[in-house]
């Protein structure tokens, strides 16, 4: 089955609402039917902001609790907790039937005039000059059902080695640096944007934790546990965005990762932490 594509993603997130606060996710199928968690996190970022008017998300706090079946639409139900005079926050719960698949917290903000500073952008190669990803990894097209050359909803050009490739290295490398956009030209919406960055942290920060054990994307399984992301100011995916990612630590079968994105013009658009559950390696 083709792996997920662009306009497939933003029909996900176009949600039925159904009633007060409650909206209907529609998914999309997969081999193992299983609900990527980024996926619906992001879908859980579009039900809440569709009960804000004239604000933007700046944080979001997930809980992924169950895989969920992506044969069937998921239910979310939106709390609105407080709306005060420049701050709003709400609750979601994912559930299909009696099942609580997520349960996220959302923070709104109105735009302030303030000190604004942030660290520095990494120097780094310009995406322009990189190899797409699928080039990178042609000669393991044979591997996964072609896993690694499929088309994808995200165009990435790596600065460090993808994990296929990091994984024939002596040591895994400290950091797993990419630009990022999608692979089709996107609306400049925030929200819809903002949707966008949350499915992409939920699944590439996976990189820079198989990276470290090892691994590879399809050689372990591994689940979702929870995800933060702040998003500090709108970003434009219709140009590349850099993530710089890293993972600090891996312990008990979890392992943690962050990144911080910025825009090509070294703005910091977004920061984003994660923790993956692995279990046993599938070839075992």
């Amino acid at each position: 089955m083709p792996m997920l594509q662009l306009a497939e993603l933003l029909s996900t997130l176009d949600l039925v609402e159904s009633g007060d606060g409650i909206f209907v996710a529609e998914q999309k199928d997969n081999p193992t039917h299983h609900i990527v968690g980024g996926h619906i996190a992001a879908q859980a970022l579009m039900a809440a902001s569709r009960t804000v008017s004239d604000r933007l998300p700046h944080s979001m706090h997930v809980y992924l609790l169950r895989a969920g079946d992506a044969r069937y639409p998921v239910q979310m139900e939106v709390s609105s907790l407080r709306d005060g005079g420049s701050l709003s926050t709400r609750q979601i719960t994912a559930r299909q039937g009696d099942d609580v698949l997520l349960e996220a917290m959302v923070s709104f903000s109105v735009a302030m005039d303030a000190a604004d500073y942030q660290q520095p952008m990494p120097a780094v190669p310009a995406p322009d000059t990189l190899p797409a990803v699928e080039q990178q990894l042609q000669a393991f097209a044979h591997e996964g059902d072609g896993f690694w050359v499929r088309p994808f909803w995200i165009e990435r050009r790596y600065i460090d080695p993808p994990p296929r490739l990091a994984i024939e290295l002596p040591e895994p490398p400290e950091r797993t640096r990419m630009w990022l956009r999608p692979a089709e030209p996107v609306t400049d919406d925030p929200i819809i944007n903002s949707c966008l960055l949350t499915y992409f942290s939920g699944t590439a920060l996976l990189d820079t934790t198989v990276t470290m054990r090892r691994a590879t994307q399809v050689s372990v399984f591994s689940a979702l546990i929870d995800l933060a992301i702040w998003f500090h100011r709108p970003a434009d995916l219709t140009d590349w965005v850099l993530s710089d990612q890293v993972s600090p630590s891996g312990i008990n079968g979890r392992g943690l990762a962050s990144a911080t994105l910025y825009n090509r013009a070294g703005q910091l658009v977004c920061s984003a932490t994660q923790e993956m559950y692995f279990g046993r390696d599938r070839r075992d």
